[in-house]
C-alpha cells in the first residue's frame, strides 16, 4: 500500500553495534589464561612427581624392613653359637645415645651450663640424639649430674621421631606431617626423601647424621609416668642421673 502523501514514511531502526573491548582487557585475560595453564601443567607435574616419590618411599621402606630383620637374625645367630660353643657374645659398642635432661638450672656451674647449650638441652625434659665418640662421651660425663641417658633401640627411634618429631624449616619449629618436609630440607643434598630414611640415617648414624640430626628439633618429653624420684643419686646407686645403657628405652616409654 502507497503510503499517504503528506506524512513521510517511518524511518528503518539502526543496527545494534557491539562495543569494542579495550586491548587492556584483552591482555589481561590472555595473561589469566597463560596463568592457569601454566598451574594445570604444574600441579600436573607436581602429582607425577608425588607418585613417583610414593613409590620409591615405599621401596626404601621395604628394603629397610629387610635389613632390619636381617640384623637381628644375624645377631641371633651369632648369639647362640656363642652360647654353644660355651662362650658368650661380646654386643657391639654403641654409635648412638639419647640424652634427656633431668635437672633444672638451680646452682648449675657455667661450664656446665655451656656444655648443656651446646648438646641443645635448654629445657628440662628435652631430649637429643648424639653420636657416641670421644669428646661426646667427655662432655656427657661432665654434664652427667644433670641427664639421663643410653642406647636407644630401633622401636625408641621410631616412636619418637613419629610421635614427636618436629623439623627445623627456616628457623621454624614444624611438625612432621608429611615427608615432603624432609624432602624439602634433606632430599637435595643429602638424598633424604621421607621419614624412614630419617630414622634410617639417626639409627645407623649414617654418612649424613649431622645434617639429620640437626634438622630435628630437640625433642620435649613429658614428665616420667610414676613420676621421677632421687635424682641426685646416680643410676647404679637406684638413683635417675648417668648411664642408664639399654634401659634408657624404658624411661623413653614413660616419657613419650
Amino acid at each position: 500500500m502507497a503510503p499517504t502523501k503528506g506524512k513521510p514514511a517511518a524511518a528503518a531502526a539502526p543496527k545494534a553495534v557491539a562495543p569494542a573491548v579495550p586491548e587492556s582487557i584483552l591482555k589481561k585475560r590472555k595473561r589469566e589464561e597463560a596463568w592457569a595453564a601454566k598451574r594445570a601443567a604444574d600441579r600436573a607435574e607436581a602429582q607425577k612427581k608425588h607418585n613417583e616419590n610414593q613409590k620409591e618411599v615405599f621401596k626404601r621402606a621395604q628394603q629397610y624392613v629387610k635389613e632390619y630383620t636381617a640384623r637381628e637374625r644375624e645377631l641371633i645367630r651369632m648369639r647362640r653359637e656363642a652360647k654353644a660353643a660355651g662362650g658368650f657374645y661380646v654386643e657391639p659398642e654403641a654409635k648412638l645415645a639419647f640424652v634427656i635432661r633431668i635437672k633444672g638450672i638451680n646452682k648449675i656451674h657455667p661450664k656446665m651450663k655451656k656444655i648443656l647449650q651446646l648438646l641443645r638441652l635448654r629445657q628440662l625434659y628435652n631430649g637429643v640424639f648424639i653420636r657416641i665418640n670421644k669428646a661426646t662421651v667427655n662432655m656427657l660425663r661432665l654434664v652427667e649430674p644433670y641427664i639421663a641417658w643410653g642406647y636407644p633401640n630401633l622401636k625408641s627411634v621410631r616412636e619418637l621421631i613419629y610421635k614427636r618429631g618436629h623439623g627445623k624449616v627456616n628457623g621454624q619449629r614444624i611438625p612432621l606431617t608429611s615427608n615432603d618436609i624432609v624432602e624439602k630440607v634433606l632430599g637435595e643434598k643429602h638424598n633424604i626423601i621421607c621419614v624412614e630414611d630419617l630414622i634410617h640415617e639417626i639409627y645407623n648414624v649414617g654418612p649424613s647424621f649431622k645434617q639429620a640430626n640437626n634438622f630435628l628439633w630437640p625433642f620435649k618429653l613429658q614428665c616420667p609416668r610414676k613420676g621421677i624420684s632421687h635424682k641426685r643419686r646416680h643410676f647404679v646407686q637406684n638413683g635417675q642421673f648417668g648411664n642408664r645403657e639399654d634401659l634408657i628405652n624404658d624411661l623413653i616409654r614413660r616419657m613419650n
